[in-house]
């Protein structure tokens, strides 16, 4: 699953036990980060086309914080009432502190998910997360071909994913795949599906590219057309009413092909709070992008402040904000504008309207991306894979063909 399906699952069954004990203050109210992810580093063994990480994460690789770090910023989250603990990165597992702050977790009461590669995953590891209280595993595949996968993740790990899948099943965790859907997969959702059942998969995410950080630069390579998407989403209603299957599937529909924009993160500052690798606290995982907005750290700031009044997290808070035609759309309470790091990465204004709404007057940009997408030349350009060579390239001027559209470094 994604972090914002997984969060809600364990959410709604946590809050009703957890809420006011295990060191979460009675005052803390329903406006509090249910949902922490700490993204540990942004170190990767993987190249993704479609990463989520921000292009320039190279300058955000130093000063990681420290395990005692961590270790704080865990209980204080669980004090402001957060519950479900998302352990990510980059690739969390090369970090070697991982079973110390499950540890940690398990102590303070989090429901606690690894998201991983797989890559650095084993059998000592594994039992030791078992050991310390880890909930939950959620790992990423990539295709049923050994070719597509290795491809889109500029690596070779095609078998030892199908190795990690076997280990995580025996070890008694909840088989949890999550596979993100691109041009060149989105053909094989049949057999995707088949491998998942084959695997044991308990959850399957199907999550169709979102078009933020590496996957925004590759965004003319990585799209599929319309008709492909509705083909893939029927496919999956297919085997997910077929009886005899037991495995959930949830598939995650493409912004752009949307005629309405997602409530993102449910929410600014309402249940998602993210720390990243050096201590920044943030709101969704592309805020970083948004101009004239300081975000607090938690080697300065406490976390307390930085969730209830610091000007970042007020700042898109409710609906005053809004311009028209959000401020007196209908829907507003339904989606909240839609995402304010689309809006400014595509229209400059970040409080314009989600240009994915078709109310929106900047929709023609979404339009736009959709034929560019069938452009075989731009297909054709190279992908620009996520590596520390190419994030070092992009924070010194570089690949400006593929940026000039945006309004910062998506």
């Amino acid at each position: 699953m994604t972090q914002n399906s997984l969060g809600e699952s364990a959410v709604q069954k946590a809050v009703q036990s957890q809420q006011v004990n295990n060191g979460v203050l009675a005052s803390a109210t329903q406006t509090q980060p249910l949902w922490l992810l700490a993204e540990i580093t942004y170190r990767c063994p993987l190249h993704c086309a479609f990463c989520y990480n921000p292009t320039d994460y190279d300058k955000h690789t130093q000063n990681e914080l420290s395990t005692e770090q961590w270790i704080q910023t865990l209980r204080d989250a669980r004090r402001l009432g957060a519950i479900q603990l998302g352990i990510s990165g980059g690739e969390p597992l090369l970090r070697d502190d991982i079973e110390d702050i499950v540890i940690e977790a398990k102590k303070l009461g989090y429901y606690s998910n690894l998201i991983t590669s797989g890559v650095g995953l084993t059998e000592k590891r594994i039992q030791a997360f078992k050991e310390g209280g880890l909930d939950h595993i959620q790992l990423s595949m990539h295709d049923i071909t050994e070719e597509i996968n290795n491809f889109i993740t500029n690596t070779k790990t095609f078998e030892l994913k199908k190795k990690v899948a076997a280990m995580i099943k025996n070890h008694g965790y909840p088989m949890v795949l999550n596979v993100v859907i691109h041009r060149y997969n989105i053909g094989h959702m049949k057999e995707i599906l088949e491998m998942a059942e084959a695997l044991g998969a308990d959850y399957i995410e199907l999550a169709n590219t979102q078009y933020y950080g590496w996957s925004l630069v590759n965004r003319s390579q990585l799209m599929p057309t319309k008709e492909q998407v509705e083909e893939a989403e029927r496919i999956a209603n297919a085997h997910r009413a077929n009886t005899n299957s037991k495995m959930k599937i949830f598939f995650v529909v493409p912004d752009y092909f949307a005629e309405r924009p997602k409530k993102c993160m449910n929410g600014w500052g309402e249940v998602f709070m993210i720390v990243t690798a050096n201590g920044d606290v943030l709101p969704c995982h592309s805020a970083r992008v948004l101009p004239n907005m300081k975000f607090p750290n938690v080697k300065d700031s406490d976390l307390g402040w930085t969730w209830k009044d610091s000007p970042a997290f007020n700042q898109y808070r409710g609906d005053a904000w809004m311009k028209e035609p959000c401020r007196s759309c209908s829907e507003k309470a339904n989606d909240l504008g839609g995402c304010r790091c689309q809006s400014f990465l595509l229209t400059g204004d970040a409080e314009a309207a989600d240009p994915v709404c078709t109310k929106s007057p900047h929709r023609h940009l979404i339009d736009q991306a959709i034929e560019d997408a069938k452009n075989p030349q731009l297909q054709a350009q190279p992908i620009v894979f996520r590596n520390d060579k190419n994030s070092k390239k992009i924070i010194e001027g570089e690949f400006q063909e593929r940026l000039t559209e945006f309004h910062a470094l998506p």
